[in-house]
């Protein structure tokens, strides 16, 4: 997995502490740990969190899921899946960012 500078590209100067756990503990040691789950599975367990929450950060992490080979049939699959336990709304939502990411 690349190295992400995302915590520090858009708030190093606002909140470094933040930015550097972000970029070097949540990407750099629990998203590098492929032995016990790959980056791949990671991204859908993710975006599947992040479609429940109703969060923004989901279009990011569906880009992230697509470098890592999720598919765009998997991910309308689990955004279909969960339109039925988190809210047809946010189906909607997730659904106008995977048009975006995955065509």
């Amino acid at each position: 997995m690349k190295k992400q500078t995302a915590g520090r590209d858009a708030l190093f100067e606002f909140a470094p502490q933040f930015a550097a756990l972000n970029d070097d503990v949540l990407f750099g040691e629990v998203w590098a740990r492929e032995a016990e789950l790959p980056a791949r599975d990671r991204s859908l367990i993710t975006c599947a969190s992040l479609m429940t929450q109703g969060v923004p950060q989901l279009e990011a992490h569906m880009k992230i899921a697509k470098e890592n080979g999720v598919t765009k049939a998997e991910m309308v699959e689990l955004i279909t899946h969960l339109a039925f336990y988190t809210g047809w709304p946010k189906a909607w939502t997730a659904f106008q960012f995977a048009k975006e990411v995955f065509d």
